[in-house]
């Protein structure tokens, strides 16, 4: 309870910090708005030109685009320590008094940084999550609702999982790793869209290595009366689980990681 607490008081100071320079925020919001409203109009763009993706119509993929911006960009604002922060303390040597504080070194990286300016993104997704759910008639029930809300919950802890390959790197390296960009910003890339209409490769790839089929698609499908690979519509409540497994998977390989750490003396 107390780590909680330090956290949110974290992300309340680091969150008025950048309000100090309203304009500045203002205009590097509107950029992170422009970016993703082009990431939706490639979806825009694909409906035009394609009436279906397989067994997916319009509403399906907005849906699904949605999904993933929401889920995406709730990680970048409240996991930026790890997402951005950590390679350049590695780098400048400022890991070492983290290691020296009475708290938990991925606490105090949680804790190290915030990106509000994000909040357009996570605007434009709820714009889409909801003209999907509108043009593919969801008939949203109590359990539906839950079931995105589950999704969303256990796809940050995903993505968080996913991002500390990064650290996990960059412990042994001192460099950022930028193969590591291919499960994250590729994986958010490719899996906007869902994971059946892929070659089996790819389907495996986000299925068993990096789970986004497990904690999104599969709930998505369900939510839209399509269940996905045909499994029954209570698993939809269990595979998102994946997602918290693979985080306690990478936070594991994080801990042992750092009793190689060497310090870069800067």
């Amino acid at each position: 309870m107390n780590t909680l607490r330090l956290y949110c008081r974290s992300m309340a100071i680091l969150i008025r910090s950048q309000l100090q320079y309203p304009l500045s925020f203002f205009m590097q919001t509107l950029a992170q708005l422009v970016m993703e409203g082009g990431e939706m109009l490639a979806v825009i763009l694909l409906i035009d030109r394609f009436d279906r993706l397989n067994q997916w119509g319009p509403g399906d993929l907005y849906f699904f685009f949605g999904l993933m911006s929401v889920s995406f960009y709730l990680t970048e604002i409240f996991g930026r320590g790890v997402t951005g922060n950590f390679p350049s303390m590695v780098r400048t040597g400022q890991l070492d008094t983290v290691l020296l504080r009475p708290r938990g070194i991925l606490t105090q990286v949680l804790c190290s940084a915030a990106d509000p300016r994000r909040i357009t993104c996570i605007a434009v997704g709820t714009v889409s999550l909801v003209l999907g759910s509108r043009l593919a008639k969801i008939a949203w029930t109590p359990l539906k609702a839950l079931l995105l809300a589950e999704s969303i919950f256990f796809s940050f802890w995903l993505l968080l999982g996913l991002f500390m390959v990064e650290a996990i790197l960059c412990i042994h390296s001192v460099k950022s790793v930028e193969l590591a960009n291919a499960l994250t910003y590729g994986g958010r890339s490719a899996c906007e869209y869902p994971s059946d209409i892929y070659p089996r490769p790819l389907r495996l790839l986000f299925t068993v290595i990096a789970p986004f089929a497990l904690v999104m698609h599969v709930p998505a499908s369900v939510i839209l009366d399509k269940p996905l690979y045909g499994w029954p519509a209570w698993a939809a409540f269990v595979t998102p689980l994946s997602g918290l497994a693979l985080f306690g998977i990478m936070y594991l390989l994080f801990m042992k990681a750092m009793k190689f750490y060497r310090s870069t003396g800067s």
